[in-house]
């Protein structure tokens, strides 16, 4: 289990934390990982654990630079202007692609339909005959955000530490098995790779370096692994 600090120690540089929060722009809220608000965003989703690292960016900038020299369980407030969230909104990233690739995919684009273009996140913005305007730009680009917190604990477990580094690095959580001051990360084999390349952070980040163990996948996600390459 993490342990939970109650004391006047203040968060610095480093530190893996979990935090509750809740983020809002034009005074609403746009995330949240507390029950309450979040069901004013979506009422369907589950909130999840935030646990980070301060200073590797796993949240907005402004965000992430203002829990150091804060006391754990205590409420916070910071504004973060764009510059330090999403950043400001580039012309740049508004781009006109023909029809036919979206009906060479058959996808039918509508206005305010969101969806994956080369692996970035575009929603439309107008279809003009064979033409569908396309904004690449995070929602919340040029906006100044307001996010009220709480640091609700220090994670010292070495497990719930590797999760974090896993989702920074990777982006995903494989299987983690922990056995004392041993870590071994089980996945398919491209994995190995991966872990290899990533051993000097996990070593600042976590203290030691990972083992890895090759597990087959199911055959389901074998076949899906076969069509994407």
């Amino acid at each position: 289990m993490s342990e939970t600090i109650q004391t006047l120690n203040k968060i610095k540089l480093g530190d893996c934390i979990e935090i509750s929060f809740t983020g809002f722009v034009d005074g609403k809220p746009f995330d949240s990982n507390i029950a309450e608000d979040l069901k004013k965003i979506n009422p369907q989703v589950t909130p999840e654990r935030t646990v980070l690292f301060v200073g590797k960016r796993m949240v907005v900038p402004g965000l992430d630079d203002s829990f150091i020299d804060k006391e754990f369980n205590k409420k916070y407030s910071v504004k973060v202007p764009s510059s330090q969230a999403f950043g400001p909104r580039k012309n740049s990233l508004v781009k006109t692609i023909p029809l036919k690739v979206f009906a060479g995919q058959k996808i039918y684009p509508t206005p305010g339909v969101a969806f994956v273009f080369d692996n970035q996140l575009a929603r439309v913005i107008a279809v003009s005959g064979a033409r569908v305007i396309t904004d690449f730009n995070n929602p919340l680009s040029g906006k100044d955000l307001e996010y009220h917190y709480t640091v609700t604990q220090l994670v010292t477990d070495l497990k719930e530490k590797t999760e974090a580094t896993c989702k920074l690095l990777f982006r995903f959580v494989p299987e983690i098995a922990v056995s004392g001051n041993e870590v071994t990360l089980k996945g398919p084999a491209i994995l190995k790779k991966i872990i290899e390349q990533s051993q000097k952070n996990f070593k600042e980040l976590i203290g030691v370096e990972v083992l890895f163990q090759e597990v087959e996948l199911p055959k389901e996600n074998k076949k899906e692994q076969t069509k994407t390459q």
